[in-house]
């Protein structure tokens, strides 16, 4: 998580959804930079509304608006199935080695999750606390240069981005009844992603 003070902007950072970069660029810039530990670099907007609103909110009365990145929803659990094959993960419980895109997407949907798949969820993510506390401007993974403007107008900057966190490239192939059944499982993560002006 990025925070911006004087900007009045805290960035929230989904996992598989390019922030690395964004904070490899921007934690120079940045007033606050939360690297650790991973629950609170990765605050939900739940966790943001916790830990970190009453602090600004004690010290000066600052209200924050509140920036993400949402991926579309097959594509970023894709990431996840391709970062999950790494080497490092081999003997890992956390491994998607020896097992099909059709069987992670099958295993997420599960009540009980596997380890592997084991990811959360983006809906989760950035669903409005009870207090009021929500998303203020979010932008679709698939159109980063949307984000990069409004991050060069709102904090004065030029970006200079590098790839960061880069899950392996393969091609991945969901088939038909999955995605299916996925979608109607889900359909809460599908419809926040369309609903993205």
């Amino acid at each position: 998580m990025l925070v911006f003070h004087k900007e009045r902007l805290a960035f929230l950072a989904i996992p598989k959804t390019g922030t690395t970069a964004y904070h490899a660029a921007l934690s120079q810039r940045a007033d606050m930079v939360v690297s650790h530990p991973t629950g609170l670099k990765h605050a939900s907007v739940s966790r943001y509304s916790r830990f970190f609103r009453p602090m600004f909110a004690n010290v000066g009365g600052a209200e924050m608006e509140l920036l993400a990145v949402m991926r579309e929803p097959i594509s970023w659990l894709g990431s996840w199935y391709r970062y999950r094959q790494r080497d490092y993960l081999r003997d890992s419980e956390r491994s998607t080695r020896g097992m099909s895109f059709d069987e992670f997407v099958l295993a997420y949907m599960r009540g009980n999750r596997p380890a592997f798949a084991e990811v959360g969820s983006q809906a989760k993510f950035l669903r409005a606390h009870p207090n009021g506390t929500a998303i203020t401007h979010l932008f679709r993974y698939e159109e980063l240069p949307r984000l990069d403007r409004f991050l060069e107008e709102r904090l004065g900057i030029e970006l200079q981005l590098t790839r960061e966190n880069v899950s392996p490239e393969m091609v991945l192939d969901l088939s038909p009844e999955v995605e299916r059944k996925y979608r109607r499982k889900c359909q809460e993560e599908f419809q926040l992603y369309e609903s993205i002006g």
